[in-house]
Protein backbone atom coordinates (compact mmCIF):
# COMPACT_ATOMS: atom_id res chain seq x y z
CA UNK A 1 0.00 0.00 0.00
CA UNK A 2 1.15 3.51 -0.40
CA UNK A 3 1.02 6.37 1.78
CA UNK A 4 1.07 10.29 2.33
CA UNK A 5 1.74 11.94 5.44
CA UNK A 6 -0.66 14.41 6.54
CA UNK A 7 0.30 17.67 7.82
CA UNK A 8 0.27 16.20 11.52
CA UNK A 9 2.31 13.26 10.71
CA UNK A 10 -0.68 10.96 10.41
CA UNK A 11 0.33 8.59 7.56
CA UNK A 12 -2.79 7.49 5.43
CA UNK A 13 -3.33 5.67 2.68
CA UNK A 14 -3.49 6.66 -0.96
CA UNK A 15 -6.04 4.13 -1.91
CA UNK A 16 -9.29 3.54 -0.12
CA UNK A 17 -12.87 2.22 -0.23
CA UNK A 18 -16.20 4.45 -0.74
CA UNK A 19 -19.59 3.15 -0.26
CA UNK A 20 -21.76 6.44 -1.42
CA UNK A 21 -24.69 5.43 -2.68
CA UNK A 22 -24.29 1.59 -1.15
CA UNK A 23 -27.23 2.19 1.51
CA UNK A 24 -28.46 -1.13 1.59
CA UNK A 25 -27.36 -2.55 4.88
CA UNK A 26 -26.60 -5.99 3.48
CA UNK A 27 -24.61 -4.75 0.23
CA UNK A 28 -23.15 -2.52 2.04
CA UNK A 29 -21.35 -5.16 4.76
CA UNK A 30 -20.49 -7.76 1.76
CA UNK A 31 -18.74 -5.36 -0.57
CA UNK A 32 -17.33 -3.55 3.04
CA UNK A 33 -16.09 -7.21 3.48
CA UNK A 34 -14.48 -8.21 0.08
CA UNK A 35 -12.50 -4.87 0.19
CA UNK A 36 -10.94 -5.81 3.69
CA UNK A 37 -10.55 -9.36 2.59
CA UNK A 38 -9.11 -8.00 -0.72
CA UNK A 39 -6.78 -5.90 1.96
CA UNK A 40 -8.16 -2.24 1.71
CA UNK A 41 -7.60 -0.23 5.28
CA UNK A 42 -9.30 3.34 3.99
CA UNK A 43 -12.80 3.01 4.59
CA UNK A 44 -14.44 6.26 3.90
CA UNK A 45 -18.41 6.40 4.67
CA UNK A 46 -20.44 9.65 5.87
CA UNK A 47 -24.21 10.33 7.77
CA UNK A 48 -25.45 11.20 5.30
CA UNK A 49 -24.81 7.67 3.53
CA UNK A 50 -27.08 5.92 6.05
CA UNK A 51 -24.62 2.90 6.23
CA UNK A 52 -22.26 3.56 9.14
CA UNK A 53 -23.60 0.77 10.56
CA UNK A 54 -23.01 -1.73 8.12
CA UNK A 55 -19.33 -0.46 7.86
CA UNK A 56 -18.84 -0.68 10.98
CA UNK A 57 -19.99 -3.91 11.09
CA UNK A 58 -17.46 -5.07 8.63
CA UNK A 59 -15.00 -3.58 10.20
CA UNK A 60 -16.03 -6.09 13.72
CA UNK A 61 -16.18 -9.26 11.49
CA UNK A 62 -13.27 -8.68 9.59
CA UNK A 63 -10.73 -9.98 12.53
CA UNK A 64 -8.79 -7.19 11.51
CA UNK A 65 -7.40 -4.54 14.72
CA UNK A 66 -8.92 -1.48 14.64
CA UNK A 67 -5.94 0.08 14.62
CA UNK A 68 -5.14 -1.28 10.99
CA UNK A 69 -8.17 0.98 9.38
CA UNK A 70 -8.60 4.41 8.37
CA UNK A 71 -12.24 4.98 9.28
CA UNK A 72 -13.44 8.59 7.30
CA UNK A 73 -16.90 9.63 7.92
CA UNK A 74 -18.48 13.15 7.66
CA UNK A 75 -20.88 15.78 8.85
CA UNK A 76 -23.53 16.50 7.10
CA UNK A 77 -25.36 20.62 6.15
CA UNK A 78 -28.23 19.88 8.63
CA UNK A 79 -25.52 19.30 11.18
CA UNK A 80 -23.80 22.14 10.88
CA UNK A 81 -22.78 23.92 13.84
CA UNK A 82 -20.44 23.99 17.04
CA UNK A 83 -23.15 21.83 19.14
CA UNK A 84 -25.29 20.22 16.18
CA UNK A 85 -21.64 19.21 14.65
CA UNK A 86 -20.54 17.56 18.53
CA UNK A 87 -23.81 15.54 18.43
CA UNK A 88 -23.71 14.11 15.03
CA UNK A 89 -20.04 13.13 15.56
CA UNK A 90 -21.00 11.14 18.69
CA UNK A 91 -24.39 9.51 16.61
CA UNK A 92 -20.75 8.39 14.22
CA UNK A 93 -18.85 6.77 16.58
CA UNK A 94 -21.78 4.68 18.06
CA UNK A 95 -23.27 3.63 14.87
CA UNK A 96 -19.50 2.68 13.48
CA UNK A 97 -19.04 1.20 16.65
CA UNK A 98 -15.70 2.43 17.73
CA UNK A 99 -14.55 5.33 19.99
CA UNK A 100 -12.10 7.47 17.53
CA UNK A 101 -12.45 8.27 13.98
CA UNK A 102 -9.11 8.43 11.99
CA UNK A 103 -10.38 11.48 9.68
CA UNK A 104 -13.55 13.31 10.28
CA UNK A 105 -14.62 16.02 7.44
CA UNK A 106 -16.95 18.87 6.92
CA UNK A 107 -18.88 17.31 4.18
CA UNK A 108 -20.36 20.57 2.49
CA UNK A 109 -19.03 24.38 2.45
CA UNK A 110 -22.58 25.14 3.35
CA UNK A 111 -24.44 26.28 6.17
CA UNK A 112 -22.71 27.12 9.75
CA UNK A 113 -19.27 26.10 8.54
CA UNK A 114 -17.63 27.98 11.15
CA UNK A 115 -18.91 26.31 13.91
CA UNK A 116 -18.75 23.34 12.55
CA UNK A 117 -14.84 23.85 12.26
CA UNK A 118 -14.39 24.93 16.24
CA UNK A 119 -16.20 21.54 16.83
CA UNK A 120 -13.19 19.83 14.42
CA UNK A 121 -11.35 21.21 16.20
CA UNK A 122 -12.31 20.32 19.47
CA UNK A 123 -12.97 16.84 18.61
CA UNK A 124 -9.30 16.54 17.15
CA UNK A 125 -7.52 18.35 20.37
CA UNK A 126 -9.73 15.65 22.23
CA UNK A 127 -8.25 12.63 20.46
CA UNK A 128 -11.43 11.68 19.02
CA UNK A 129 -10.31 11.66 15.49
CA UNK A 130 -6.84 11.74 14.36
CA UNK A 131 -7.18 14.44 11.81
CA UNK A 132 -9.87 16.69 10.37
CA UNK A 133 -10.74 18.25 6.60
CA UNK A 134 -12.90 19.29 4.25
CA UNK A 135 -14.88 18.39 1.59
CA UNK A 136 -16.25 19.98 -1.67
CA UNK A 137 -14.04 23.37 -0.50
CA UNK A 138 -12.55 26.19 -3.10
CA UNK A 139 -9.46 27.76 -2.49
CA UNK A 140 -11.31 30.87 -1.18
CA UNK A 141 -12.83 28.94 1.29
CA UNK A 142 -9.76 27.16 2.61
CA UNK A 143 -7.94 30.36 2.79
CA UNK A 144 -10.65 31.98 4.86
CA UNK A 145 -10.84 29.06 7.44
CA UNK A 146 -6.75 29.20 7.08
CA UNK A 147 -7.65 32.84 8.20
CA UNK A 148 -9.35 32.08 11.15
CA UNK A 149 -8.70 28.68 12.61
CA UNK A 150 -5.59 27.62 14.13
CA UNK A 151 -6.32 23.54 12.63
CA UNK A 152 -5.59 23.39 8.68
CA UNK A 153 -7.83 20.84 6.65
CA UNK A 154 -5.57 17.53 6.51
CA UNK A 155 -7.82 16.76 3.64
CA UNK A 156 -10.22 18.28 0.71
CA UNK A 157 -12.21 15.53 -0.92
CA UNK A 158 -13.00 17.00 -4.42
CA UNK A 159 -14.36 15.49 -7.59
CA UNK A 160 -11.20 14.72 -9.55
CA UNK A 161 -10.44 12.23 -12.44
CA UNK A 162 -9.51 12.97 -16.05
CA UNK A 163 -12.01 15.60 -17.00
CA UNK A 164 -11.69 17.47 -14.19
CA UNK A 165 -7.94 17.52 -12.72
CA UNK A 166 -8.17 20.04 -10.21
CA UNK A 167 -4.60 21.58 -10.97
CA UNK A 168 -5.34 25.12 -9.34
CA UNK A 169 -6.56 23.38 -5.99
CA UNK A 170 -3.87 21.11 -5.86
CA UNK A 171 -0.65 23.91 -6.28
CA UNK A 172 -2.89 25.65 -3.62
CA UNK A 173 -3.41 22.29 -1.57
CA UNK A 174 0.91 21.20 -1.88
CA UNK A 175 1.47 24.90 -1.09
CA UNK A 176 -0.80 24.86 2.28
CA UNK A 177 -0.13 21.16 2.96
CA UNK A 178 -3.50 19.67 2.59
CA UNK A 179 -3.60 16.24 0.92
CA UNK A 180 -6.67 16.06 -2.08
CA UNK A 181 -8.57 12.63 -1.99
CA UNK A 182 -10.52 12.20 -5.17
CA UNK A 183 -14.17 11.19 -4.83
CA UNK A 184 -15.73 10.02 -8.13
CA UNK A 185 -12.42 9.47 -9.85
CA UNK A 186 -14.05 7.28 -12.84
CA UNK A 187 -16.87 10.83 -12.95
CA UNK A 188 -19.57 7.90 -13.01
CA UNK A 189 -18.56 7.02 -16.03
CA UNK A 190 -20.08 9.94 -18.22
CA UNK A 191 -18.51 11.45 -21.09
CA UNK A 192 -17.67 7.85 -22.22
CA UNK A 193 -14.94 7.53 -19.36
CA UNK A 194 -14.14 3.50 -19.69
CA UNK A 195 -13.86 3.90 -23.80
CA UNK A 196 -11.84 7.29 -23.31
CA UNK A 197 -9.38 7.34 -26.08
CA UNK A 198 -6.17 8.35 -23.81
CA UNK A 199 -7.02 5.96 -21.23
CA UNK A 200 -7.76 2.75 -23.51
CA UNK A 201 -4.08 3.56 -25.36
CA UNK A 202 -2.13 3.69 -21.66
CA UNK A 203 -4.48 0.48 -20.68
CA UNK A 204 -3.51 -1.47 -23.79
CA UNK A 205 0.31 0.04 -23.45
CA UNK A 206 0.58 -0.73 -19.52
CA UNK A 207 -1.55 -3.80 -19.50
CA UNK A 208 -4.14 -2.55 -17.04
CA UNK A 209 -7.66 -1.66 -17.27
CA UNK A 210 -8.95 1.45 -17.97
CA UNK A 211 -9.96 1.89 -14.25
CA UNK A 212 -6.58 0.88 -13.24
CA UNK A 213 -4.45 3.79 -15.50
CA UNK A 214 -6.91 6.26 -13.79
CA UNK A 215 -6.35 5.48 -10.25
CA UNK A 216 -2.84 5.30 -10.83
CA UNK A 217 -2.31 8.20 -12.99
CA UNK A 218 -4.66 10.32 -9.71
CA UNK A 219 -1.89 8.71 -6.88
CA UNK A 220 0.83 9.58 -8.67
CA UNK A 221 0.07 12.97 -8.87
CA UNK A 222 -0.17 12.68 -5.34
CA UNK A 223 -3.74 12.47 -4.85
CA UNK A 224 -5.72 9.59 -2.58
CA UNK A 225 -8.61 8.09 -4.31
CA UNK A 226 -11.50 6.19 -3.01
CA UNK A 227 -13.08 3.89 -5.66
CA UNK A 228 -16.31 2.41 -4.79
CA UNK A 229 -18.17 -1.09 -6.31
CA UNK A 230 -20.43 -3.59 -5.08
CA UNK A 231 -18.83 -6.36 -6.99
CA UNK A 232 -15.85 -8.50 -5.65
CA UNK A 233 -13.98 -8.29 -9.27
CA UNK A 234 -14.35 -4.98 -9.76
CA UNK A 235 -12.95 -4.00 -5.86
CA UNK A 236 -10.04 -6.29 -6.66
CA UNK A 237 -9.13 -4.55 -9.89
CA UNK A 238 -8.97 -1.42 -8.64
CA UNK A 239 -6.67 -2.20 -6.01
CA UNK A 240 -4.51 -3.25 -8.89
CA UNK A 241 -3.69 0.35 -9.48
CA UNK A 242 -1.42 -0.26 -6.73
CA UNK A 243 2.43 0.09 -7.67
CA UNK A 244 3.29 0.78 -11.30
CA UNK A 245 3.80 4.13 -12.81
CA UNK A 246 3.54 6.06 -16.16
CA UNK A 247 5.99 7.86 -17.73
CA UNK A 248 6.02 11.22 -17.70
CA UNK A 249 4.91 11.77 -21.41
CA UNK A 250 2.22 9.64 -20.57
CA UNK A 251 1.14 11.42 -17.21
CA UNK A 252 -0.32 14.48 -20.11
CA UNK A 253 -3.93 13.85 -20.74
CA UNK A 254 -6.83 16.39 -21.32
CA UNK A 255 -9.16 18.17 -19.15
CA UNK A 256 -12.23 20.14 -19.11
CA UNK A 257 -12.00 22.02 -16.27
CA UNK A 258 -15.58 21.37 -15.12
CA UNK A 259 -16.78 18.88 -12.70
CA UNK A 260 -19.19 16.67 -14.73
CA UNK A 261 -20.99 14.95 -11.25
CA UNK A 262 -21.37 18.00 -8.76
CA UNK A 263 -21.24 22.00 -10.10
CA UNK A 264 -20.56 23.55 -6.23
CA UNK A 265 -20.38 27.01 -8.27
CA UNK A 266 -24.29 26.70 -9.94
CA UNK A 267 -26.66 28.43 -7.50
CA UNK A 268 -29.88 25.91 -8.39
CA UNK A 269 -27.47 22.76 -7.45
CA UNK A 270 -26.36 24.22 -4.04
CA UNK A 271 -30.23 25.15 -3.34
CA UNK A 272 -30.89 21.20 -3.78
CA UNK A 273 -27.97 20.46 -1.66
CA UNK A 274 -28.97 22.23 1.03
CA UNK A 275 -32.59 21.57 0.99
CA UNK A 276 -31.81 17.91 1.06
CA UNK A 277 -32.67 16.40 4.93
CA UNK A 278 -31.95 13.12 6.28
CA UNK A 279 -33.08 11.15 9.24
CA UNK A 280 -29.41 10.98 10.58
Amino acid sequence: MEYAALNNGVRMPMLGFGVYQVDDHEVCRRCMSDAIATGYRLLDTASVYLNEEAVGRAVKESGVPRGDFFLTSKVWIQDMGYEQTLRAFDRTLARLGTDYLDLYLVHMPFGDVFGAWRAMERIYREGRTRAVGVCNFSIPRLADLAAHFEVVPAVNQVETHLFSQQQPMKRYADVNGILLEAWSPFAEGRNGFFSHAVLSRLARKYGKTVAQIELGWLMQRGIAVIPKSVHRERIEENFGSIGFRLSDEDMATCDTGKPVVGDFDDPAFVKDLCGRKYDI
